[in-house]
């Protein structure tokens, strides 16, 4: 026999409980009454209509939990490393969800914090941000950026890895987006920006820099916004989630604030690594740069035609 051996062995018809196993260690269950039979250790969902002849209900503790109190119940019959591993996906899924309520709870104080401000006239306004620090914070919020981990047969949610925003969604104050800008020469750039606010009147947001050297409000319509991903795919169990090699991207270039157009030379192969993209670039010989990594927070797709 294949595979676990640790499984319910039910009583036929005429059996007791006295006859041992042909497995050693399987335990006896009636299959129409749904207890064990005392003197066995394990419980199982039934297969057949078989009773064991129990005139009267079992005690309570023999009995199984019901589905609504148990949820756990359908895998009483796996064995102890199947039970385990149920055990800790539950804790880790709890875990998650008790690390991105913080998270949240944090973010919505530091966006308070920054409405409000934390200083009185009387003091001295705060220095700004070095680069180099904003680097740090930067790839601290890429590497930070929960990864999703979804029940089976669940579908990545919107805004996971490649999959976009739904066509009503409003980024909230302060997530951070990929903002369509002018520069001060005229031309038209995309800068790593965090919403201030959304009019639905108007359908247009109010959007920051991120670069405080730029300290810069811009009002923009929602089709020059595009919000960043709120979760990474993981490669292992959702690679459709992924943007694919030689697709067209806007990535962050490193170092910068901006995004630029790309194409994918890699996708991640594990949950840890990067995207390796190609920026394209006229000063070499092929167009586009040699392979730099970009973290999934910082790549989005680009609705822009590929140049040719």
């Amino acid at each position: 026999m294949s595979g676990c051996r640790r499984r319910t062995r039910f009583l036929k018809e005429g059996e007791t409980p006295e006859r041992r196993s042909p497995i050693h260690g399987v335990p006896w269950c009636c299959p129409r009454c749904c207890h064990v039979v005392p003197g066995t250790s394990c419980m199982s969902l039934p297969t057949t209509g078989q009773s064991c002849g129990a005139s009267t209900p079992p005690p309570r503790l023999m009995q199984r939990p019901s589905a609504k109190l148990c949820p756990l119940r359908p895998l009483l019959g796996h064995c102890p490393a199947v039970f385990l591993h149920h055990i800790q996906n539950i804790i880790l899924r709890k875990a998650l969800d008790k690390i991105a309520e913080i998270k949240s709870l944090l973010e919505e104080r530091r966006i308070a914090a920054k409405i409000a401000g934390l200083y009185n006239d009387s003091e001295p306004p705060r220095k700004t941000m070095r680069r180099g620090v904003l680097m740090t914070l930067l790839q601290q919020s890429a590497m930070t950026l929960p990864l999703w981990i979804g029940k089976p047969g669940d579908k990545p949610p919107p805004l996971c890895g490649a999959i976009p925003a739904s066509g009503d969604y409003v980024a909230k104050p302060g997530d951070k987006v990929a903002a369509r800008v002018k520069a001060v020469d005229g031309d038209e750039q995309w800068i790593l920006a965090e919403v201030v606010s959304y009019s639905h009147a108007t359908n247009k947001y109010e959007v920051d820099d991120i670069d405080e050297e730029g300290k810069e409000r811009h009002t923009l319509s929602r089709r020059r916004i595009i919000p960043l991903p709120q979760w990474k795919a993981n490669p292992e169990t959702d690679p459709e989630a992924l943007f694919q090699k030689e697709q067209l991207v806007l990535a962050l270039y490193p170092q910068t604030t901006c995004f630029y157009r790309a194409l994918i030379h890699t996708p991640p192969q594990r949950p840890q690594d990067d995207y390796s993209v190609l920026f394209e670039d006229t000063s070499y010989a092929d167009g586009y740069s040699p392979p730099l990594n970009v973290a999934q927070r910082y790549v989005v797709a680009c609705k822009e035609p590929k140049k040719k």
